[in-house]
């Protein structure tokens, strides 16, 4: 895949400051990854689960964490950004659980039903929110707050029965925080703070 394929030059593309930690968890990542492979996406227990969301999203949780400490040197609690790591990476899990079957790959543990999965979300997306909700405002929230909000609509969504969130769905809640993002960057530019 050209994603592979071309791995070399998009590394090259990140500052020299910060390029050694993006390096190594790309690296760290793809050593798991090969590892998860190898064993054919094999889940067996809850801590077998905890491992491959770590390995495929935790992992960038914590980078995220570096970045933004390199970037402006914004503070996180690094448990909590695992959590927005597995919290988002679970909720990929139960939306395509279907497909996954199909194709012959379970990432629940061993007798998990869907509402033990939901829990495994639900428990890492409240790590997800006191992450985000730690954040000051501005770019490094900005860049968070989308993909936690279409996390917990996607969980909601497949709680009532829906197999994903509707095109509109996702366009409104994108639509709704880039809006309120604005209204909070124009805030903060006429009253030179951030709004109470």
């Amino acid at each position: 895949p050209e994603v592979t394929l071309r791995i070399q030059e998009w590394a090259l593309l990140a500052p020299q400051t910060i390029w050694p930690r993006i390096w190594d968890t790309t690296a760290a990542m793809a050593d798991r990854m090969a590892y998860w492979a190898h064993r054919n996406w094999e889940i067996n227990t809850e801590a077998d689960l905890d491992r491959y969301t770590f390995s495929v999203a935790g992992t960038v949780g914590l980078l995220l964490s570096e970045l933004w400490m390199w970037y402006d040197n914004t503070r996180t609690n690094r448990i909590e950004a695992l959590g927005f790591g597995r919290g988002l990476q679970a909720v990929n899990i139960l939306r395509n659980h279907a497909e996954d079957l199909k194709r012959g790959v379970d990432f629940f543990p061993n007798g998990w039903s869907e509402a033990q999965m939901h829990a495994y979300a639900r428990q890492n997306l409240s790590l997800a929110d006191a992450y985000t909700n730690s954040l000051p405002q501005g770019p490094v929230l900005d860049f968070c707050a989308i993909p936690l909000a279409l996390a917990h609509a996607t969980l909601d969504a497949l709680s009532q029965g829906e197999a994903k969130l509707s095109r509109t769905a996702v366009m409104g809640i994108i639509e709704g925080i880039s809006s309120q993002r604005r209204l909070i960057h124009r805030d903060i530019l006429q009253t030179g703070g951030i709004p109470k």
